[in-house]
């Protein structure tokens, strides 16, 4: 590993790094009311047992992705560089109750809505949009998936997607075209251990393969690490083990090309598995179980792995791999990213289902309306606590922060 070490004196020591990452952690939750539901996905869960979740109702067990926010949804190329708005962090995925999934987007959906000043009655009209545009797809209706019925801003990001190459990645990733990681507040220099381990795992025949597919390259490629390190990435996966490992692939008078891996801790879900589940005790086999499941595109481009001795997911990150940051809605986006986003929820829930499952959840979906609305009481009842015990706990967080930063 050709990694020239960079006055490395300055970052912090390994055992210093979990203190300085849960400061970072908890800044970027009281950033706003949406990066706070990013952050709190263990508390959403204790919400809503609070709220009475018996009046959830229990459907279909299916792999579900468990944290199912705004960010967590965005483009993905799969190995043949086709790109469509998928589920993109499985990382709480388990086999549970796909309820649990739209309200955890309702609430996203919800917090969006409220940051960008829009009126209560929008988030009523979002979370009818949402039952249709789930329904439809369990239905199998086809152009519940059509991306025209979207709204601009989850097309604007699409199509910024499809039109990205290595050089976007690098610069977005890296800050910088030239193949080396900058150390500094995104990256942290490896201790010799981690260097080594990565080094072994790279050379494993899993990773290579993975690689060569997405690189179009035959068996024999060769595969060599440029460039690694520490990676400060996320919110909710601050603390966990995470690396940025820079390739090079091709060797001889043949053109090279890079590749950026992304190395993931694996750890336990927050989100409560369906009653009688088998859930794969390494988590890194859960992980990549989910995601093929829920996201073929994103789960084919994983490898469950262990280094230094923990269970981690390696992927390779793709120029087309984006989140949906949304900043700003207006109502007509707001209902149609609504719609088209819990289609895309419902087509990965569906997929796992049998035709008379599939009826049967969609069935469930249209009955115990509340009052008016075209959405069930139990979903509506869910959203309007859960948004107010997020707004009190994000204000809660804020306060603390502050507290504590001026202590």
């Amino acid at each position: 590993m050709a990694t020239e070490r960079r006055d490395v004196a300055r970052f912090p020591a390994p055992e210093a790094r979990a203190d300085i990452l849960e400061r970072r952690r908890t800044l970027k939750m009281a950033r706003s009311a949406h990066a706070y539901v990013r952050g709190s996905t263990a508390q959403f869960y204790g919400w809503l047992a609070e709220a009475d979740s018996a009046l959830v109702p229990a459907g279909p067990p299916v792999w579900i992705c468990g944290d199912c926010h705004l960010g967590n949804l965005g483009p993905l190329a799969d190995a043949a560089g086709r790109v469509r708005i998928r589920i993109r962090d499985l990382d709480q995925t388990v086999p549970g109750n796909p309820a649990h999934d739209v309200i955890r987007l309702g609430l996203s959906l919800s917090t969006a809505a409220r940051g960008s000043d829009l009126p209560g009655v929008t988030t009523a009209h979002m979370l009818e949009e949402m039952v249709h545009g789930y329904r439809d797809a369990l239905l199998g209706h086809d152009d519940s998936l059509s991306e025209v019925r979207a709204g601009r801003a989850v097309r604007t990001v699409l199509r910024q997607a499809t039109h990205r190459r290595w050089e976007h990645l690098a610069q977005e990733r890296l800050e910088r075209v030239e193949p080396r990681i900058p150390l500094g507040k995104r990256f942290w220099p490896l201790t010799d251990a981690e260097r080594d381990g990565i080094a072994e795992l790279v050379a494993s025949q899993p990773v290579l393969d993975l690689v060569g597919a997405l690189h179009g390259r035959g068996p024999h490629h060769a595969v060599s690490v440029i460039d690694a390190a520490y990676w400060l990435k996320g919110c909710s996966s601050l603390g966990t083990l995470r690396y940025a490992v820079l390739l090079r692939v091709g060797s001889g008078k043949a053109r090279a090309s890079y590749g950026l891996l992304d190395i993931k801790e694996a750890v336990a879900s927050v989100a409560p598995s369906a009653p009688g589940a088998v859930v794969p005790s390494d988590h890194a086999l859960r992980v990549v179980g989910g995601a093929r499941a829920l996201s073929p595109s994103l789960g084919d481009r994983m490898v469950p792995a262990r280094l230094l001795g923990r269970p981690v997911v390696l992927r390779e990150l793709l120029p087309q791999d984006l989140k949906l940051e949304i900043d700003e809605l207006t109502r007509e986006e707001a209902v149609g990213a609504a719609r088209f986003l819990a289609a895309v929820v419902g087509h990965a829930h569906a997929r796992q289902m049998t035709p008379e499952l599939r009826r049967a959840w969609a069935d469930d979906l249209r009955r115990h309306r509340a009052g008016g609305l075209d959405a069930p009481s139990w979903l509506w009842n869910a959203v309007v606590e859960l948004v107010g015990r997020h707004e009190r706990g994000y204000l809660d967080h804020c306060r603390d922060f502050a507290l504590a930063s001026a202590g």
